[in-house]
């Protein structure tokens, strides 16, 4: 059944401070219901950290806003713009294809997999979006990918192929990619899930040096659960498709108040 197109009013647009900010969003899969009219926001420049059991919808959220999944009801914001729908006067539309593209671009996302290009090398899968989608000469993606490569310790791999790189290589590649595109949000899907134990902590410390050094809002899932403590101002816990609590670090690590965080951060930190 097609849902009525949504009017904006003055309670459901996000504030100024907010780049990210999902209102009253509903996402099913089938019969199943996965996000149950989900409310949620991210400030500008924010560290949020996700952590939760499988199938509490933490990678949904990142997959919405990285646009590979729709929504059923409800508007997710997006840099004060509607993520899936088009204003229309006071009432919001579905996006067509262009709103949606241009939406990307303002969204940068790391997959547990790398997702590299394996044909090309490594400075070639670094200047290859920016120079197509955003028109960068490729003197300059060039001098931007090297820098990047430089800042996360790979400056003399860019004419290597992914054949030839770590799991923990791969993935730094894949963050530096999704940097050259300059977006104004970061999401990372479980980025150290696919590598080595020891491999982890290379690809942890290029995250936790983004956030200690720039401005870039970064929304993680995770189930590193020291990182998350380490790196977030905030943390949230998923269960059921909600936010079933959140607040910062000290207090979700230290004295979570509702009982399924404890049993589940119990059940994770013996493991």
């Amino acid at each position: 059944m097609t849902q009525p197109a949504p009017t904006m009013t003055t309670s459901n647009t996000p504030s100024s401070d907010t780049i990210i900010h999902f209102d009253d969003v509903i996402k099913r899969f089938g019969d199943l219901t996965v996000l149950k009219n989900f409310n949620f926001s991210v400030k500008q420049g924010e560290t949020v950290s996700l952590i939760g059991p499988s199938g509490s919808g933490k990678s949904t959220v990142l997959r919405i806003l990285m646009t590979l999944e729709n929504i059923q009801e409800g508007v997710v914001w997006v840099d004060d713009d509607p993520l899936w729908h088009e204003q229309r006067g006071d009432k919001l539309v579905p996006a067509s294809d262009k709103h949606l593209h241009a939406m990307r671009n303002k969204i940068g996302m790391v997959f547990q997999h790398f997702n590299l290009f394996p044909h090309m090398t490594v400075l070639r899968n670094i200047i290859e979006a920016p120079m197509t989608v955003r028109g960068i000469s490729r003197a300059e993606a060039e001098n931007t990918a090297i820098d990047l490569l430089e800042q996360v310790g790979l400056a003399d791999k860019a004419k290597s192929y992914p054949a030839q790189l770590s799991g923990g290589q791969k993935q730094r590649v894949a963050i530096a990619r999704a940097l050259a595109m300059h977006p104004k949000v970061m999401l990372f899907d479980e980025v150290t899930s696919a590598l080595d134990p020891e491999l982890v902590g290379e690809v942890l410390n290029i995250l936790r040096r983004l956030a200690e050094t720039t401005d870039m809002t970064m929304l993680i899932v995770t189930h590193e659960m020291q990182f998350a403590k380490d790196v977030s101002d905030r943390v949230s816990f998923f269960e059921g498709g909600v936010v079933a609590e959140e607040g910062p670090p000290e207090k979700i690590f230290g004295d979570p108040d509702n009982p399924r965080t404890r049993a589940f951060l119990q059940a994770v930190l013996e493991h």
